[in-house]
């Protein structure tokens, strides 16, 4: 395919007027999913031409796209249909791919030459829905397809993280980006600061690792357990990252600021919670000790013993749960305090915000000194 491609210091990558019909049989659809309240729009498509391409995209762990927005895509087409005399597509589609393609400059010019089609996909990094209108468009207007060219920038030979990084650059400014989508992608782009990798790591290993007590029970995106889900990715993110903020010299001395590492941690507290409170974790249709509120009050009491050198030595010395178990133990008399019934009562506040906190006061009142 006849490019021109552009050189900005050490890196290059290329314009390209792509034919829309060969530029739709290349490029791969692929869209992130939540379990937060938001779904692909597609789950009963029935006779909604729109909603059914949509519902068959692929549900991909690896993607990064947003979600497809049907509304957006339709009108989208409307315009397409409508245009006559100006543009359809006056910006440029961005397309990746993780292969080094090759560049053949022409006689004419060292910018201005052919580059070799990938053997897969193009991802788009911004456009999905111009390009999904294009496909129906196409459907409904095959002869006049023909006719389109499509301005795109393709980046090839770089790193998915790069994809990523230039996906989160254009939409976290004009574009609300899901609060958990960010989450999910902290780690993957270089300009965020090493708390917040740091804190983004550990989230997702807390809900990936098998030994983890909440594995696929965080609400986290593009995961495919069906699971009952107990707290939000992006409030498991928010609570680490204050304690890594808060704790930044001790997670650097001690961690070197690594996720596996540092997840240990979190973990061993989590389980010896769990063998102390057996009797109501998980249980959360009778108490309230695995929701939200009070997982949030559970992590601050953690910040609140990574402070306390000498258990966090003791912890160090033979890193097992049985560390905390003495100091929570008295955690096991609280248990009927979580019932459902009454909890608001018990635990009264204006807020989430004060609830947390109420509960959080309530949880260190009752621990043995370390």
């Amino acid at each position: 395919m006849l490019v021109t491609r552009i050189t900005q210091k050490e890196g290059s990558f290329y314009f390209i007027a792509y034919d829309a019909g060969a530029l739709l049989d290349r490029v791969s659809f692929s869209s992130r999913y939540y379990f937060e309240g938001e779904r692909i729009e597609a789950d009963e498509p029935g006779d909604d031409e729109v909603a059914r391409f949509i519902a068959g995209i692929e549900k991909s762990e690896k993607s990064f796209q947003r979600l497809l927005n049907r509304r957006k895509v339709r009108q989208i087409v409307n315009f397409y249909e409508t245009a006559v005399t100006q543009p359809l597509i006056p910006g440029t589609i961005l397309l990746f791919t993780d292969e080094t393609l090759r560049f053949r400059r022409s006689d004419s010019s060292d910018s201005v030459g052919f580059l070799s089609e990938p053997e897969g996909k193009f991802l788009v990094i911004d456009g999905q829905h111009r390009l999904a209108a294009l496909h129906f468009f196409r459907q409904k207007h095959p002869d006049q397809i023909k006719q389109v060219e499509v301005p795109c920038v393709l980046f090839d030979g770089k790193s998915a993280d790069f994809a990523t990084e230039m996906f989160v650059v254009i939409n976290s400014t004009h574009t609300r980006i899901n609060k958990s989508h960010l989450v999910d992608l902290y780690e993957r782009v270089s300009w965020e600061t090493p708390e917040k990798k740091l804190a983004a790591k550990i989230v997702n290993l807390l809900y990936e690792e098998s030994d983890s007590p909440l594995r696929y029970r965080i609400n986290r995106l593009g995961g495919r357990s069906r699971q009952e889900k107990w707290i939000l990715q992006s409030e498991v993110f928010n609570e680490l990252y204050k304690i890594v903020q808060s704790n930044r010299r001790f997670f650097d001395e001690h961690f070197q600021m690594r996720a596996d590492r540092a997840y240990a941690l979190v973990r061993d507290y989590l389980k010896a919670v769990r063998e102390v409170m057996d009797s109501v974790w998980g249980d959360n249709e009778k108490y309230m000790f695995t929701r939200d509120v009070t997982l949030k009050a559970l992590l601050r009491v953690l910040g609140d013993f990574i402070r306390n050198r000498k258990l966090f030595q003791s912890w160090e010395q033979e890193r097992v749960p049985k560390v905390f178990l003495d100091c929570i133990r008295p955690w096991a008399d609280l248990a009927r305090e979580f019932r459902a019934e009454g909890f608001y009562e018990r635990f009264p506040a204006k807020g989430q915000v004060e609830r947390v906190r109420r509960i959080h006061v309530r949880l260190t009142q009752n621990l043995n000194q370390a």
